[in-house]
């Protein structure tokens, strides 16, 4: 593996244990990153550690502090943090095991692959591994990542598993605050049978290939295009305005497929008449005149 591992300990299920090791099983090595630089001189910005009042300071000459109240803080050093260490520093103890449609998908975080470490342990890693695949549960667990504990579930994938780090209550927001102002009424019975066909139209198999980054693809055009000598780059197309539209229309013309057209306000203003303003009415004729009346209202008379 050219990974090196992020976490490595023991896996325990009761009083069976085996030595395993964490990595990553995402990667954002390639994103598009960037640095501050000086345009005067080409050169790369650095940053240095200052103290408010004396001057530039050595950074492991720092320790951490938590703030109590405004500017005071509880100094602690790095050998204080590591004297409250858990058990579960290097333990990842099974505590239960739950159905996986029980955690909301709201729950889940980071996902890790969870592989035997060395020979020794392998047979006890692979009899946990069978033993959760048969009962097709989801083991929950304890594990302290960095300087935290987290909460991890654990799931059989493949040959090895999965462990992925689930948030913790006080992360999660409460969705009250935010869908509270959606109104509950009920919509249009026939917009939703078109919605339906539209869906039964998109439906397919979920392909992690078909979906990619376009504003990652951008920058790297626009860096290709300035590292072959050029100035331009690609340039997005502008967002739509957002219209009111006509609803209804909008969903028929999506199932069939139809060219997208600018969007129809609902409630639109009359539509103004195209090229010359028609001619003003003539004025009607005074009584008593010999103007003749017109053909339509001498054919009525007959």
């Amino acid at each position: 593996m050219a990974a090196r591992p992020t976490w490595e300990g023991h896996l325990r299920l009761s009083l069976v244990a085996c030595p395993v090791s964490l990595y990553p099983a995402t990667t954002s090595a390639h994103d598009v990153r960037f640095h501050l630089i000086n345009p005067a001189t080409g050169n790369r910005i650095r940053t240095r550690t200052f103290d408010a009042e004396g001057g530039a300071v050595e950074r492991r000459e720092l320790v951490k502090g938590y703030e109590v109240e405004k500017d005071e803080y509880i100094l602690l050093t790095d050998e204080e943090i590591r004297s409250v260490r858990l058990e579960s520093t290097r333990t990842i103890d099974i505590e239960r095991f739950v159905d996986a449609a029980a955690i909301d998908r709201i729950w889940w975080n980071d996902p890790y692959y969870l592989v035997p470490d060395g020979k020794a342990g392998v047979d006890a890693f692979v009899v946990i591994r069978a033993a959760m695949e048969g009962a097709a549960k989801v083991a929950l667990a304890r594990v302290v990542m960095g300087t935290r504990e987290r909460v991890v579930a654990i799931e059989p994938r493949g040959q090895g598993m999965l462990l992925t780090t689930l948030r913790t209550h006080d992360e999660v927001r409460d969705q009250a605050g935010y869908f509270d102002e959606i109104p509950a009424r009920k919509p249009d019975a026939g917009m939703i049978d078109i919605a339906e066909r539209i869906i039964a139209q998109k439906a397919g198999p979920f392909d992690p290939g078909d979906f990619n980054d376009r504003y990652e693809e951008a920058l790297r055009a626009l860096i290709e295009s300035k590292r072959d000598g050029g100035g331009g780059g690609t340039k997005a197309p502008p967002p739509r305005e957002d219209n009111v539209i006509d609803l209804m229309e909008a969903l028929r013309r999506s199932l069939e497929g139809a060219p997208a057209e600018a969007p129809k306000r609902v409630a639109a203003k009359a539509a103004k008449p195209k090229g010359k303003p028609a001619a003003a009415p003539k004025p009607a004729p005074k009584s008593g005149g010999n103007a003749k009346a017109p053909a339509r209202k001498r054919a009525a008379a007959r």
